[in-house]
């Protein structure tokens, strides 16, 4: 069973990953913008007109791919928008209906798709839910409850002490040579709790697959805006000064890499290449990715259009991983389990007309949630449980961390009143929100307590330090959360690794003594 969820991001408003990542070859030469031009190019004599659609073309590695296949993108009706080429993947726009057909035929061209399904520019929609927001007397009745040394709203933040961030803070808040960068819908950065550690220099809009570095635009829409980046850019590092939560890494600089549309509703396939391929580039130490790439929730191999969304993604967080980037990735709220022979995805593509299709989750996959070298943490609640909703299976799932849960299933114990996350919003204000969206952050600022611990530590070390630190946590059988005599998901593994906890519940303290 689930609660009420928003299907792009993964997070619920109130209302395989720690081995070493596969070697990939590299193009020379870094990241390049397209030539001063039109935006698109529309189709030529004898080709089909279409909608305007963005595309992702990978390059074959080798010298002089990259420029021939620019030159194949113009003749068959295309513009580059970005071009990425120490990994080979270019952004392109493109009129005609059969662009990815004849870029495909092209001599050093692997794979080629459209990102979408959706005419340019994306649908703006608003974010699913609402968040519950912290009244004023709920404010002032929480402050007076705080104890000496803890921000005004610790008292209500259950999470902070489930994975003995507290103690954590005794001995170290992080370190503000550590950047985590909050690959998501923005940032709010003149949020109380987020300004003093926010990194305008590492900050950037990457909506259309090309940087923005325009001051500003790393944040939230002003209309219509998602809160959910600021949310967790909040829970991750959330400044211990006296005002409002504290995150779990609350010394460590936040950098907002913006790659959501309008809302919040999209994260389409250039926008998140340009995510991590800016992150590698501006020494970012470690990633949050809560989401799932839009338009499929899960992207088939043997669909021409998304194996090249799969292999563009992969490249850019492999490249980011092989430049000291720790990427982490939320595991998705449907209660699916990964290891099942199939699953019905309802809801793709979901930028124009969703269908009831059934996948093979190994073969058809979640991105970024089951790239290889990607981190991917389930959630649990205020009982240490996995969430009602959080996806699991042995071999998916590397650790788990609090994300909440319906209050009815999982309440904390007091003063905290809500088996959701407290975490600061656009506007000065805060809100509850569940999700494994909000459980990867706890991960995240264990990865950036660690990171300021061990400062020249790789990766890969990063990665299996995070496996050492959980706690170890046997699987909860049989899981019926909801009491009503039916076993809601099944558990596989042992003490030390399974399908709904991994390696085990991250611990703070444990990484930094």
């Amino acid at each position: 069973m689930t609660l009420h969820i928003s299907r792009t991001r993964r997070a619920i408003a109130a209302s395989a990953g720690l081995a070493t990542a596969a070697a990939l070859a590299l193009l020379p030469g870094t990241a390049t913008a397209a030539p001063a031009g039109p935006a698109a190019s529309g189709p030529k004599a004898g080709q089909t007109a279409g909608p305007e659609l963005s595309y992702i073309v990978n390059v074959r590695p080798g010298q002089g791919n990259s420029a021939r296949v620019k030159r194949a993108v113009a003749q068959a009706g295309g513009s580059v928008l970005q071009a990425y080429d120490r990994i080979g993947v270019l952004v392109v726009h493109s009129a005609n209906a059969d662009f990815a057909k004849t870029i495909r035929t092209v001599r050093g061209v692997d794979s080629a798709g459209a990102t979408r399904t959706a005419p340019l520019p994306a649908q703006s929609t608003t974010d699913v839910g609402t968040p519950k927001n912290l009244t004023a007397e709920q404010l002032k009745a929480v402050t007076a409850k705080a104890a000496p040394g803890e921000d005004p709203l610790e008292p209500l933040q259950w999470d902070l002490k489930a994975i003995k961030a507290d103690k954590a803070h005794e001995k170290t808040l992080g370190s503000s040579r550590v950047t985590v960068g909050v690959i998501d819908t923005g940032v709010d950065d003149t949020h109380p709790d987020i300004a003093p550690n926010f990194d305008r220099a590492k900050s950037v809009s990457c909506i259309t697959g090309k940087p923005d570095t325009t001051d500003g635009a790393w944040r939230p829409f002003t209309t219509g805006g998602s809160p959910h980046g600021t949310h967790v850019a909040g829970e991750i590092a959330g400044a211990k000064n006296g005002v409002g939560i504290t995150g779990v890494a609350p010394g460590v600089k936040i950098a907002a890499i913006k790659v959501s549309t309008q809302g919040g509703s999209f994260f389409y396939t250039e926008a998140v290449v340009c995510g991590f391929m800016w992150a590698a580039e501006h020494h970012i130490d470690v990633t949050n990715n809560s989401y799932y790439t839009d338009p499929w929730y899960f992207n088939c191999k043997d669909d021409p259009d998304q194996k090249a969304l799969v292999e563009a993604i992969t490249r850019a967080s492999t490249y980011a991983e092989s430049r000291g980037t720790v990427n982490v990735a939320a595991a998705g709220n449907e209660n699916y389990d990964f290891t099942s022979d199939s699953i019905t995805d309802p809801s793709s593509p979901n930028d124009s007309t969703p269908g009831g299709r059934v996948i093979d989750p190994r073969t058809c996959l979640d991105i970024p949630t089951q790239l290889p070298g990607v981190v991917t943490v389930a959630s649990t609640g205020a009982k240490g449980w996995k969430s009602s909703f959080s996806n699991y299976g042995l071999g998916v799932i590397d650790i788990a961390a609090p994300g909440g849960d319906s209050t009815a299933y999982q309440p904390p114990q007091a003063p905290a009143t809500s088996g959701l996350i407290l975490g600061p919003v656009p506007g000065g204000t805060w809100a509850y929100m569940a999700g494994t969206s909000m459980a990867t952050p706890h991960v995240v600022g264990v990865a950036a307590l660690l990171k300021s611990t061990h400062p020249h530590a790789s990766a890969t070390l990063i990665k299996a330090l995070l496996a050492l630190q959980a706690d170890r946590t046997p699987c909860t059988t049989p899981y019926d959360i909801d009491g009503d005599g039916t076993v809601d998901a099944v558990c596989q593994g042992g003490k030390f690794y399974n399908g709904f906890y991994g390696a085990g519940i991250t611990n703070a303290f444990n990484a930094v003594k």
